[in-house]
């Protein structure tokens, strides 16, 4: 079985030098949402997220784009996306399933959906063979997160570096009004370099209090300026060979659990804590806002409206 499974490319242009690419966790079902968020019309012409996160992208100058998505959604992503970018930007889509794991690895047959973000991203090892940035489908980043990633991937000179990166928001201003987040609390120290950075689930605001529930379901509260990750990571291809190696430890400690989940922060941390890299987090100007929640749709579609009324995007994007 190979590991790694690469269904279809969609090749738009061939020469870039040292650009930096772009891997777009696009696989969840949208459970919470409702239907499948990352195909959904929020902007006034019909934009999805991604397209704004693609457009930034391309303004930013990442060289190629690789989407992480499931067979089932396989068509509806064919559809709404790939002929869209014709001529602008090569794009490409990779298969996250649950049987994508190392050979003769472990988990109980009561699993039914693949183990997360962390997962999602050792989908794209086969195709991406140059820095690169990780973000989510579903999440607005802004434009300068992308001017800021773009400039720090592209000054990588070295493949194998393990110097990577993350930009961080205030955990204040990535809530959603209509229920519980999960979100990376980081730890920084000198020259702004991640110590620390742990999962954290239940997130919300109560009153003037941001809480969050421990291992032990106890609320503990979190600074409103506490900076946690949104995903949007920075790696080299250095990070597939650590990270398949997390996976197959993950698989032998919690693959008999069948809601277990190996997210990028876990596998960062694990990284950290051994020295075998270093993430430095990068500041931003730019709004974070998304949809996690049903509820959040209206907000959303109000922000990209006055996005465009302000000129600060063209409608249609493309």
């Amino acid at each position: 079985m190979r590991f790694f499974v690469v269904l279809h490319s969609f090749v738009h242009h061939l020469s870039y030098i040292m650009q930096p690419a772009l891997l777009v966790l696009a696989a969840g079902m949208g459970s919470r949402y409702g239907s499948l968020k990352q195909i959904d019309g929020l902007g006034p012409s019909g934009e999805t997220i991604i397209d704004y996160s693609i457009y930034d992208a391309i303004r930013a100058g990442f060289g190629k784009v690789v989407m992480v998505i499931r067979k089932s959604i396989e068509t509806d992503f064919q559809e709404v996306f790939f002929k869209k970018y014709s001529g602008k930007i090569e794009i490409s889509y990779v298969l996250q399933e649950i049987e994508n794991v190392p050979e003769g690895a472990f988990y109980t047959p009561e699993r039914i959906k693949p183990w997360g973000t962390a997962h999602a991203v050792l989908m794209a090892a086969d195709v991406i063979k140059e820095p690169f940035a990780v973000i989510n489908g579903d999440d607005f980043y802004g434009a300068d997160a992308y001017v800021s990633m773009a400039k720090y991937l592209s000054a990588i000179q070295d493949n194998a570096s393990t110097a990577y990166s993350m930009v961080g928001y205030p955990v204040g201003n990535t809530l959603s009004d209509y229920g519980t987040v999960s979100r990376g609390i980081c730890q920084l120290g000198l020259h702004q370099l991640l110590t620390d950075v742990v999962e954290r689930t239940s997130i919300q605001r109560l009153g003037t209090q941001i809480i969050y529930k421990d291992e032990q379901d106890q609320a503990r509260p979190i600074p409103g300026d506490a900076v946690v990750s949104m995903n949007f990571w920075g790696f080299t291809p250095s990070f597939f060979p650590r990270l398949k190696d997390l996976f197959v430890d993950f698989l032998k400690e919690s693959g008999h659990l069948p809601k277990s989940e190996f997210y990028i922060p876990f596998a960062v941390n694990k990284l950290l804590k051994s020295g075998q890299a270093s993430v430095k987090v990068l500041n931003t100007s730019a709004e974070w806002f998304g949809v996690t929640y049903k509820e959040d749709r209206p907000l959303v579609v109000n922000r990209f409206k006055e996005l465009a009324e302000t000129g600060k995007y063209p409608t249609p994007l493309f």
